[in-house]
């Protein structure tokens, strides 16, 4: 059996780098694999396609690509461009950066009588930029007259030719298996490969036999209907979705670093200094900010749900328990893990978004204290136990805590949800704004420009 361990991971470990050719892993099909079609077989898909300028040409990265490419081959154009990226690299740069900016940027001034563009240029150093005109009101005059000629163009073409290559079916021979990274409620976590492009997921395998077996048709149907509707670096993404004869697939970003309890209580000391711990709170406050603007409540944050990456970046994982909210309803349900839950949970209230951020809070103090808030680490404690002491005592700080820590566990740990940190109408907007994050530029970590103070080694992770 340890052989069998030996050699598996080997041979993951051989996946992850690449394989070791020239073809990162990829197929010695891969070429026929994404040859694309001729243009007269993306007909059907043209006709049926929606012409939405944010989709088509913002939120879809090769859209967006192919659009830019366009962009580039008129004049015009290629200002606006230059613009818009003027306006991101200025703010996503540092404060201190901004007064430094400024070399030779296209400052767009106004939209014209017929709507076109006009630009100075800006030269010399020290200038404070003030953009007379919103990115947004640029990209209404791109989703006009210049989106339309975009449709009549090789680069609309070849975008066509990549949603036909993406709308291919997939099934269990798109990938290659690789060993078990875990189990859970409904079957087992596996890695595989793309066998097309090298890229490597986790597939997470929901047994048919067990979800009947369990009555949960519904939650895994819920779970990847939600994963579908979330485009965060912060959660896991789902790529892909097939079922096999014993099995429904779900195709996830692959996060090897290990999660988080196994880093707050098996890597030295429990707990993680005060720089670790903001800037873990941070990616979770964002990811959870992304679901929330969705309409999706959470329910289930615990450390053992929140998975790092190869180079130290977190994600919210496991979305099972997870709800969409109708708009300006409220929703009944005792889910979650014991420890974990909020009062109003545990009482059986209607609640919004509310949990979620008390689950940050016990997330906070469990990274500082390497302890729950509520439960010792391996205490033998009856359920009605934890629940009362959630629902009556009051969390206990030491002095890992500084001021700023202990603030914001206490404003995110209080009892009545209507005085909670997050819930008082502005949401993630309101928890950002606290002083535990004043190390913190929200812009750039939601860019990914923030590296974390640590990078897990990812052979210590299994």
């Amino acid at each position: 059996m340890e052989l069998e361990n030996i050699v598996a991971n080997t041979v993951l470990l051989k996946a992850r780098e690449g394989g070791g050719g020239k073809r990162k892993g990829r197929s010695k099909k891969w070429r026929e694999i994404l040859k694309f079609p001729h243009i007269s077989q993306c007909d059907e898909l043209r006709k049926g396609l929606e012409r939405d300028y944010n989709s088509l040409c913002d939120k879809q990265p090769i859209g967006r690509l192919l659009f830019r490419q366009f962009c580039e081959t008129r004049l015009e154009l290629l200002r606006c461009i230059h613009f818009l990226d003027a306006v991101a690299e200025y703010e996503l740069s540092p404060d201190e950066k901004r007064k430094e900016m400024g070399e030779e940027y296209p400052i767009l001034i106004t939209l014209g009588a017929h709507k076109e563009p006009a630009f100075l240029i800006h030269k010399g150093k020290n200038i404070h930029f003030q953009f007379l005109l919103s990115p947004r009101r640029l990209h209404e005059y791109l989703g006009g007259a210049p989106f339309t000629n975009y449709q009549d163009s090789m680069y609309f073409d070849r975008f066509l030719q990549w949603k036909y290559l993406e709308r291919q079916s997939v099934t269990k021979d798109t990938f290659r298996q690789y060993r078990i990274l875990g189990k859970g409620g409904f079957g087992e976590v596996c890695a595989c490969q793309v066998r097309a492009t090298g890229k490597m997921y986790a597939c997470k395998k929901l047994e048919k036999k067990r979800i009947k077996k369990r009555k949960g048709e519904a939650m895994a149907l819920n779970e990847k209907q939600i994963l579908e509707k979330v485009n965060s670096r912060f959660v896991v993404s789902l790529a892909y979705a097939y079922e096999t004869k014993d099995a429904l697939c779900l195709v996830l970003t692959i996060m090897n670093g290990g999660d988080l309890k196994f880093h707050i209580y098996n890597m030295g000391n429990p707990g993680f200094d005060n720089e670790r711990v903001t800037f873990y709170a941070a990616e979770i406050c964002c990811g959870l900010e992304h679901l929330h603007r969705e309409g999706i409540v959470y329910r289930d944050l615990k450390p053992e749900n929140i998975l790092l990456d190869d180079d130290g970046h977190i994600r919210i994982s496991d979305l099972g328990l997870a709800i969409k909210i109708p708009e300006g309803d409220t929703i009944r349900g005792r889910v979650g893990t014991v420890g974990y839950m909020a009062p109003e949970v545990i009482n059986n209230e209607r609640y919004s978004f509310s949990p979620d951020w008390w689950g940050l809070g016990c997330l906070i103090y469990e990274m500082i204290e390497g302890q729950s808030p509520f439960r010792a680490r391996k205490e033998r404690v009856k359920r009605e136990e934890v629940e009362k002491r959630v629902q009556e005592d009051q969390e206990q700080y030491s002095d890992k805590f500084s001021e700023d820590a202990k603030a914001i566990c206490k404003s995110l740990l209080t009892k009545d949800p209507k005085q909670r940190l997050g819930n008082k109408g502005e949401g993630g907007v309101q928890v950002k704004q606290h002083p535990f994050f004043r190390t913190i530029n929200f812009k750039r970590l939601e860019a990914g420009i923030m590296k974390p103070s640590f990078v897990p080694d990812v052979s210590s992770c299994k």
